[in-house]
């Protein structure tokens, strides 16, 4: 298993539900934190929560539908002389449940690829290439199990390109000490999937960062949160490593 202590994980979507429960996981096992949120002021308290458990972290701004912001928030990250060994693209958006799913609008699409594929991918291509060159690199990219549900069109689609751009892209480094996965936290009640969903957001831990903890040089998997549940963080990679790669 990945000893992540001391190394630097970037965590969007930070402030609230997954997103904040992994930021507090991973400063568990030691490592430093850039903490994204909308706004700098939604991470402040979690800010002081994990440097109070001996990290270093400190708080990024993007909004993440506008790709120049995207790259603000990178440019001001390596101004600081940080380097991203792990990245958890945690942050997503639900746009709209469309009952009349034939009247969905185009700009459902625009917004969701935007959050959900195009933002996560913009970071992915920024810091795999210091990865590559330090020889280490763990991302994580959050997916999602929706499927068969027209009334949630741009969300899935978005989810379902940004599977097959990860996988695509994890081939690449397949056998290296870069390792590119997926997540799907499961239907948990966040402020995404609403006060109604079955699953407690506790649930999708440590199942959401098991990519980031994995040593086997396989990329493209997705580890859903359901199976972990409860689960070490030992045990669950050691469980995680038993899984297929994408050949």
């Amino acid at each position: 298993m990945v000893n992540v202590k001391g190394k630097w994980a970037l965590i969007t979507g930070a402030s609230r539900g997954i997103g904040r429960l992994a930021t507090i996981e991973m400063a568990k096992q030691g490592c430093n934190l850039v903490l994204h949120s909308r706004v700098l002021e939604h991470t402040a308290s979690l800010i002081e929560e994990v440097k109070a458990m001996g990290v270093e972290a400190y708080a990024v701004a993007a909004e993440l539908s506008d790709l120049d912001s995207v790259e603000k928030m990178m440019q001001e990250i390596d101004a600081k002389g940080t380097q991203i060994d792990i990245i958890l693209n945690n942050a997503g958006l639900q746009i709209a449940y469309r009952t009349d799913y034939l009247a969905t609008p185009m700009s459902d699409y625009d917004i969701s690829f935007k959050v959900n594929t195009m933002a996560p991918m913009m970071i992915c291509y920024h810091y795999i290439p210091g990865m590559v060159e330090r020889g280490f690199g763990r991302i994580v990219n959050t997916t999602s199990g929706i499927d068969l549900d027209p009334q949630q069109a741009g969300y899935s689609a978005s989810k379902a390109a940004l599977n097959k751009v990860t996988r695509d892209l994890g081939m690449k480094y397949e056998g290296s000490n870069v390792i590119l996965s997926l997540a799907d936290p499961g239907w948990c009640r966040t402020d995404l999937g609403g006060p109604h969903a079955p699953n407690a957001p506790e649930s999708a831990l440590p199942g959401v960062i098991v990519g980031a903890f994995i040593e086997d040089g396989k990329s493209g998997r997705i580890f859903a949160g359901a199976p972990f549940a409860g689960m070490t963080i030992e045990d669950a990679v050691a469980k995680a490593e038993t899984m297929p790669g994408v050949y």
